[in-house]
């Protein structure tokens, strides 16, 4: 399967083209920070980049790079700079579409507050369980781990918000985590 630098270029290309909102709103939604997020992208596309040809031979491209994004966040997650929490911010931050109004931005806002201190293993698993709607077997694919770990964390993560959302918590998390989902 090699063809001409130019047309493994094209390729290469076309798929970043075509695949880039998804990777960003997956990003977005493991860090919650659109600068981050970007950051974790851009990472994945130029590891993606390097290894272009070996990632065309995979089975599953988009799974090949979900896992190449999730590594990316994790190990991003690690480093001692990812720690640092910095106050105040712009009222409106560049680059992100304004808020969709309507009864659920609250419930939105708190849920993915108490996302984001959710340990990031778990969050992945959220993220990609429910807002990304990837079923068990494909999380546990991506995250090279079994799908009994999945569920383990899945379970984990959830009683994790629910302690952080306390009374606020909703009757069914997994719907209410749904309410971050953009529509196209």
């Amino acid at each position: 399967m090699t063809g001409s630098p130019a047309a493994e270029e094209a390729a290469y290309t076309a798929y970043v083209s075509a695949r880039l909102p998804a990777l960003r709103r997956m990003a977005h939604l493991l860090c919650r920070d659109p600068h981050r997020a970007d950051d974790i992208v851009q990472a994945t596309l130029t590891k993606l980049y390097v290894h272009w040809r070996r990632a065309r031979a995979a089975d599953d491209l988009d799974r090949y790079v979900h896992t190449m994004l999730v590594r990316a966040f994790l190990n991003e997650r690690r480093l001692g700079w990812a720690r640092v929490r910095l106050s105040g911010a712009p009222q409106e931050t560049p680059g992100l579409p304004p808020a969709a109004g309507g009864p659920d931005i609250e419930t939105r806002a708190l849920v993915h507050t108490a996302l984001s201190r959710v340990p990031p293993r778990q969050r992945a698993v959220l993220v990609l369980r429910f807002l990304c709607d990837l079923p068990v077997a494909e999380v546990a694919r991506v995250l090279g781990c079994s799908e009994g770990n999945v569920k383990s964390q899945s379970a984990r993560g959830l009683a994790r918000l629910r302690v952080l959302l306390g009374a606020s918590a909703p009757a069914s998390l997994g719907a209410e985590l749904s309410l971050g989902k953009e529509r196209p």
